[in-house]
């Protein structure tokens, strides 16, 4: 069994957290965001890129 990262783990790897992280304070986009942050929903659309998916309602429902 492999256990090495998933390809998705590997690709955001090369995301510059640091500078994401700066743009988002610098704008201010986790002001008033009480559980989904700016890093999770960039996570959720980078994984719904990757899987080819319509849109992020099917990333985040229950039943997909």
């Amino acid at each position: 069994m492999y256990t090495g990262q998933t390809v998705f783990s590997q690709l955001m790897d090369f995301l510059p957290i640091y500078e994401f992280r700066k743009c988002v304070d610098r704008y201010g986009g986790n002001y008033h965001t009480s559980s989904f942050s700016c890093m999770d929903q960039y996570l959720c659309m980078g994984f719904a890129q990757l899987t080819y998916r319509e849109s992020l309602r099917v990333v985040l429902s229950k039943e997909s």
